[in-house]
């Protein structure tokens, strides 16, 4: 296993902690850890004795999104990126991409996973948190939809995992603006399972209790639970247009020029759409 990543026994037999290990980073995203975040859940679904997993980020935050290093190709108008992939409309992971794949491994663990967040969880960070069954943040943690700021859309199944939580207009507000937000409103949106102040401390508590419970009962709660969610051609669907806008927009040159007024600090200057 990479070393971007970290999996941790605890001493309480069937809590898993998996944490992201790029603290000089924020824990960004780049192509090793999207590919570390994949295997993930063929990994833990081996696991003997697997009860549940807390998901969390090494030193000040969660996850800052994508590494800044992918913006810089981006406004070369190299694209993303990511795993060395075509286009982000080739299904590499089922109904997914490398980069979707990585938000929604956490659904293909069969048991609870935790995400414990504390720092930022901005863009594709927080879309990885999205993925887990219960997250739980600082109040003074920062939350965003950033993928404008960028001139990009939400495309690491974001689109999927968000609606799922968050009223439609909010969610719309949020995409279209973009902006920072703190734990507080990220609990009031929904975004957030439990504001406290040791995220943690408090998920590996969680994850023990959940540990005492019938594992067959909680397997199979997991299960019915993303059986209720929306339905898989719905999420098929939602997740291939999210790549076929994304690939439709990355490297054109008002995406470009978001990225390069986002790096000089200045207003960027648009052009109308044809």
């Amino acid at each position: 296993m990479s070393d971007v990543i970290r999996v941790i026994e605890t001493e309480t037999p069937g809590v898993v902690e998996v944490r992201l290990n790029r603290p000089d980073k924020h824990n960004a995203l780049n192509s090793e850890l999207f590919a570390a975040l994949a295997g993930m859940a063929e990994r833990l679904s081996a696991w003997r004795g697997l009860r549940a997993v807390v998901l969390s980020g090494e030193g000040k935050s969660f996850c800052a999104g994508l590494d800044m290093e992918n913006f810089s190709r981006m406004a070369q108008g190299s694209g993303a990126g990511v795993g060395g992939r075509k286009t982000l409309a080739e299904r590499t992971h089922g109904d997914s991409n490398l980069a979707q794949y990585a938000a929604m491994v956490w659904r293909d663990v069969p048991v609870p996973v935790i995400a414990a967040v504390q720092g930022v969880a901005f863009g594709g960070g927080l879309q990885v948190a999205l993925g887990a069954d219960l997250r739980l943040a600082r109040a003074d943690s920062r939350w965003s939809v950033m993928e404008i700021q960028w001139g990009l859309v939400p495309d690491m199944a974001g689109m999927v995992l968000i609606s799922e939580l968050v009223r439609p207009d909010r969610v719309r507000e949020l995409c279209y603006s973009g902006r920072i937000f703190d734990g507080e409103e990220a609990a009031d949106l929904g975004l957030v399972t439990r504001v406290c102040e040791s995220p943690r401390e408090e998920a590996l508590a969680m994850a023990r209790d959940i540990a005492g419970r019938n594992p067959h009962a909680v397997r199979a709660m997991k299960r019915l639970l993303n059986q209720s969610a929306m339905p898989q051609e719905q999420t098929a669907r939602v997740l291939l247009a999210e790549s076929v806008e994304q690939d439709a927009i990355i490297g054109q040159p008002n995406q470009v020029e978001a990225v390069y007024a986002r790096m000089e600090k200045r207003a960027p200057v648009f052009r109308d759409p044809e």
